[in-house]
């Protein structure tokens, strides 16, 4: 994680972002210590990024890297606002010998984009494009990581990122909002999970589906109630943290947390 020291909405690069509603900074980084609180209370071990000047995107550490068994396929912004912060993720990994480092060749954004489901199918891969990252990171990923990937198209621009439309729920069930994927990659979806949690737009517009699982536990936004219902009728506990301050850049709980995958 790393904390919104340096937090704004100076440009708008995604639908979210409103650079004439000025961010609380103070509130944004309370409510930040509370989700890693969250986290820590849960039992979770959290790494903290120094959060860089002139990169105030920096809080959505999730779109710096990603990571599978030991080995790290880094990230390469499609917007110049953001490229800085893929060599401060970069020097996270390359400060202990225990991470493989890949650099892309390809543009990518992380966790944005990708998630690892390890018990589904042997251990697949999801991945998102359609607005961020190019479908010659998926091919580029797979060689990186040994794993294979599932191309998803995303098609409404709301929901640009692949982590704002579908997650991990455990190693092999995940929920996900339709009508953000193609037909193509709905006909996929609803084919490898068939008893996925299914969400509507109410829960997608909410940022209930950028959540973090453990896969018992679900943090999710406290905006997300309806998604709540839904996690906990699974068989899954929700745990609401509000972080109404990070939704104004577009993210919320996942954005905000890189998991490793050691």
């Amino acid at each position: 994680m790393c904390p919104p020291e340096h937090f704004t909405v100076e440009y708008a690069i995604n639908p979210w972002m409103d650079t004439t509603v000025a961010v609380d900074a103070a509130r944004a980084l309370t409510q930040w210590e509370s989700l890693r609180t969250t986290l820590v209370n849960l039992g979770h071990l959290v790494h903290v990024l120094d959060a860089r000047p002139g990169l105030p995107d920096m809080v959505y550490s999730a779109n710096g890297a990603f990571s599978v068994d030991g080995t790290v396929y880094g990230a390469r912004f499609l917007y110049p606002q953001r490229a800085d912060e893929a060599s401060a993720h970069q020097a996270f990994y390359d400060t202990d010998s225990a991470w493989k480092f890949v650099a892309p060749q390809h543009v990518n954004e992380g966790e944005g984009d990708f998630a690892y489901l390890p018990a589904a199918y042997g251990g697949i891969v999801l991945a998102g494009y359609g607005f961020r990252t190019d479908p010659a990171a998926h091919a580029e990923a797979q060689e990186v990581l040994g794993r294979p990937v599932i191309s998803l198209r995303l098609v409404d621009p709301a929901f640009y990122h692949l982590d704002t439309a579908l997650a991990a729920l455990d190693d092999r069930h995940v929920t996900y909002y339709p009508a953000a994927f193609s037909a193509a990659s709905q006909r996929v979806l609803a084919q490898l999970f068939p008893d996925a949690v299914l969400a509507d737009r109410a829960d997608a517009e909410a940022f209930g589906l950028n959540l973090v699982s453990d896969g018992r536990h679900v943090i999710l936004n406290t905006d997300a109630v309806g998604m709540g219902h839904k996690v906990r009728d699974a068989g899954y506990q929700p745990v609401h943290v509000d972080l109404s301050e990070l939704k104004r850049g577009g993210g919320s709980v996942k954005c905000a947390v890189a998991e490793l995958r050691a």
